[in-house]
């Protein structure tokens, strides 16, 4: 499209006017850019839309059909223009989000910001931590949650809370057993995340230094299939607490009591560097922020205290 907004505001102001002087005047332009502006528009539309009748520009039939389809079109333009210069709470927001937080966190998240905000639209994208890592550095989406670990000069990160990892099994005769080693469940048969996921990484770095070699068996790309699989075989996998609380709570699956395992990860947003930061982003962010912090301490609190019941 060769035609532009500027050229159209020129054209239509001139029609009001008549004068090249007085258009020049109001919109503070030299009377040669009003004049150049004219030609170019009778240039792309390859006939003029003016007469020129006693010192004084007239639309002429063409003109005045060119004035009838864009009239409507401008003003609209500049009734949305209007809009969105004064309302910073209408608009869409891209967010990727990791398969745990997707699941257990940003449902509820994204429901309460458009309650709260109707008119802007959330789009939502899941993949494992390197896929949203990824879909942000490429601009695919605005802003990403995420856990483990981010790499990446172009990525801002910014901890929002931490997630405990646990390992768990449907099987009470192992969980019922006195406080073992990691090294001592190594041949085990284990179920994980697939590669790229960040609760995988997280893992499989915090046990490098004492176990050898981990018997992985399977490798599942969503949390909730990894518990379809305990539940149906003797084994052993290492997830989120936020995952399995339910289940904890139900004695459908057990958490195996392993000496010294403190497996904890961050849970991040991330957004490019060079990420404009208009108040519409800033607003998600924070609301985001703020309710995931939220929900973590409360998820933390309620299980603290339903252990300290079972003691």
């Amino acid at each position: 499209m060769k035609i532009t907004l500027r050229q159209i505001e020129i054209f239509l102001n001139v029609v009001k006017s008549g004068h090249l002087t007085n258009v020049a005047k109001s919109m503070k332009l030299s009377q040669s850019a009003v004049s150049m502006s004219i030609k170019e528009l009778e240039n792309i539309l390859r006939r003029p839309v003016f007469d020129r009748i006693n010192k004084k520009l007239v639309l002429n039939e063409v003109g005045r059909a060119f004035y009838n389809e864009v009239d409507s079109l401008y003003k609209k333009f500049s009734d949305i223009e209007h809009e969105f210069q004064n309302s910073d709470n209408k608009g869409m927001i891209r967010v990727g989000a990791s398969t745990t937080i997707v699941d257990y966190l940003m449902p509820s998240i994204i429901c309460s910001y458009m309650t709260a905000y109707p008119e802007v639209k959330v789009t939502l994208k899941e993949g494992n931590t390197k896929d949203i890592a990824s879909m942000v550095e490429s601009g695919e989406i605005d802003i990403g949650f995420v856990e483990g670990f981010v790499s990446g000069s172009s990525i801002i990160k910014e901890k929002i809370g931490i997630d405990e990892l646990l390992i768990i099994t449907e099987d009470r005769n192992i969980a019922d057993k006195p406080s073992v080693y990691i090294d001592e469940l190594a041949k085990m048969r284990w179920v994980l995340r697939e590669e790229g996921s960040g609760t995988r990484e997280v893992f499989l770095d915090y046990i490098k230094e004492k176990v050898d070699e981990l018997n992985v068996f399977l490798e599942l790309g969503h949390t909730e299939s990894i518990k379809g699989i305990l539940k149906n075989r003797e084994c052993l996998t290492c997830i989120s607490k936020i995952s399995v609380e339910k289940e904890l709570r139900e004695g459908t699956l057990f958490e195996v009591k392993v000496k010294n395992f403190d497996c904890k990860r961050d849970f991040l947003m991330i957004y490019h560097k060079d990420k404009y930061h208009s108040v519409l982003f800033e607003k998600f962010a924070y609301f985001s922020k703020q309710l995931m912090a939220t929900m973590l301490r409360e998820d933390s609190n309620r299980c603290s205290v339903e252990l300290s019941k079972e003691i």
